[in-house]
């Protein structure tokens, strides 16, 4: 298990799947206000083997950005991309993306 990690490693690790799409199914928050800048953990699946995870916001940042990984909320057929947001002096967190606006698909997830 990798520090600040949750996910041990008999379970699917999203570094594993660099050039597998995954689709976020589930956020957690801290706190009481639901702002991207709260989520703390996401579960995925992998729609291709079914295998799934949860990882935290900080390792799916470091996927998404620096190792090219690639995630997406909603159905197959209306995918929409979430990409990593960097704002100046505050740490990077992640939000949908579509027709070049960014928006709050996440936030629209169930919780776990």
């Amino acid at each position: 298990m990798r520090l600040g990690d949750r996910t041990p490693n008999i379970r699917p690790n999203l570094h594993d799947r660099k050039s597998l799409p995954v689709r976020i199914t589930h956020i957690r928050l801290a706190g009481t206000s639901a702002s991207h800048e709260n989520i703390t953990d996401l579960k995925w699946i992998d729609e291709s083997d079914s295998k799934s995870g949860t990882s935290s916001k900080a390792s799916l940042v470091e996927w998404i950005d620096v190792q090219g990984g690639h995630a997406y909320v909603g159905p197959r057929n209306s995918k929409v991309t979430v990409g990593v947001v960097k704002p100046v002096g505050l740490r990077p967190y992640i939000r949908t993306y579509a027709d070049q606006t960014w928006n709050n698909n996440l936030l629209a997830l169930p919780r776990f």
